[in-house]
């Protein structure tokens, strides 16, 4: 585990090619925008993504392992140059892993609110999502 959220602290566009030290070759990532599978895929949806994005950094909160299951609170800290006139967005999330036996991890599971990472921060949709989480917390 420790190894795991070293390299997703550290990760930048010139480490993408660490995550095979604790990925696993067949890795299963969902989250609510997608899906990937395999460390080629992984690659490829990073290298995408520091193309696109100013910076991004990760802080790891209540991280717990037991025997091949962990799971850990986190907080991504980025910035796109198409949002939010480019300053700081905050998404609190969680991730649930399953390690095969040489501690790499072949399962993730991220839960975050793609709402607050993106929708209510684009002009007008923006404002249509802040409008219903306003009327449903009424």
């Amino acid at each position: 585990m420790e190894q795991f959220l070293k390299t997703y602290q550290d990760l930048s566009a010139d480490t993408i090619d660490t995550t095979e030290e604790v990925s696993s070759h067949d890795l299963y990532l969902i989250d609510p925008a997608q899906e990937i599978r395999g460390l080629t895929e992984l690659r490829r949806y990073f290298v995408n993504l520091y193309e696109n994005i100013n910076d991004v950094h990760f802080d790891f909160l209540h991280p717990a392992r037991a025997n091949d299951q962990g799971s850990v609170q986190w907080e991504m800290i980025f910035s796109h140059p198409r949002l939010k006139n480019e300053s700081d967005i905050c998404v609190h999330g969680a991730s649930f892993l399953k390690f095969s036996p040489d501690n790499k991890v072949y399962f993730k599971r991220d839960y975050f609110d793609s709402g607050s990472m993106l929708y209510q921060h684009l002009s007008l949709l923006g404002t249509i999502v802040k409008s219903i989480n306003r009327r449903l917390g009424s």
